[in-house]
């Protein structure tokens, strides 16, 4: 078995640089396919933010390439390997603060990582970035780190107003804002026909839920290069809607062919 994945980014209709940044990492092993996604969504003045996000896509392509096949070869228990992921962005979180202290300027991204392992999936996330499931229903696989979402979990607003907050853009943590972070790990197994999606809040801020469900369900898919003309598509669409941020969508499903997905 193998990944069908496709991808696209869009520097948007505002600005002047896309400081978003896609990693789509595959491999195989003895015990079949293996694959790492990141989606990072960088911030910062002038190229800062374009350099934070390919900081923290180098670093985690770096040890997908190095690490992980070394720790594979040593028997390491696949259930330790999320924790040497998390290891990876918290230097990489470092490193860009060291970096932005002696520059004396501020930068940070969002990160979402995706890890399929054979029969199980690990995500990483800091900040709002998001990642889904898509089958027969879609299902949101991350909780955004944000203010609008701690006050929508708080019940202080509805999701309807938690979408259109002017300060729904307010991050509670990034990679390179501070030391201490809180990398949030979610598992699950996964199934067969499913996909996987990553995207920034560029994408999701004017693509609604059953939008995405109508138009990216797995069953629609037998190419990369269908799946790659929806992307765009949908990315037209958020433009036309006046979404003033870059725009970046990634999706991974399992293929084995002509025939849908399986475990």
């Amino acid at each position: 078995m193998t990944f069908q994945v496709a991808y696209h980014t869009d520097i948007g209709i505002k600005k002047k640089t896309n400081q978003d940044g896609l990693l789509l990492k595959t491999a195989r092993t003895p015990e079949g396919e293996i694959g790492l996604f990141v989606i990072c969504d960088g911030m910062g003045g002038l190229s800062h933010g374009e350099l934070a996000s390919a900081t923290v896509i180098r670093g985690m392509s770096d040890w997908f390439e190095n690490d992980l096949p070394e720790m594979l070869e040593a028997g390491i228990a696949e259930s330790d390997i999320p924790g040497m992921l998390e290891k990876r962005i918290r230097e990489l979180n470092n490193k860009i603060i060291d970096y932005g202290e002696a520059s004396n300027i501020k930068l940070g991204t969002t990160i979402t990582a995706l890890l399929i392992l054979h029969k199980q999936y690990y995500i990483l996330q800091i900040g709002d970035s998001r990642a889904y499931s898509i089958n027969d229903k879609l299902v949101k696989l991350t909780e955004d780190q944000t203010l609008v979402e701690r006050e929508l979990q708080r019940g202080n607003i509805t999701a309807e107003q938690a979408r259109i907050d002017p300060r729904r853009n307010v991050l509670l943590q990034c990679v390179g804002a501070t030391k201490d972070i809180n990398v949030v790990i979610n598992s699950g197994e996964v199934e067969s026909g499913t996909m996987y999606m990553l995207c920034t809040d560029g994408f999701y801020h004017e693509i609604r839920d059953e939008e995405m469900l109508a138009n990216l369900n797995p069953q629609h898919f037998t190419e990369e290069k269908s799946m790659k003309k929806k992307l765009v598509e949908l990315i037209e669409l958020a433009k036309q809607r006046q979404e003033t941020d870059n725009i970046s969508i990634l999706l991974a499903k399992r293929d084995t062919g002509r025939v849908l997905a399986s475990q």
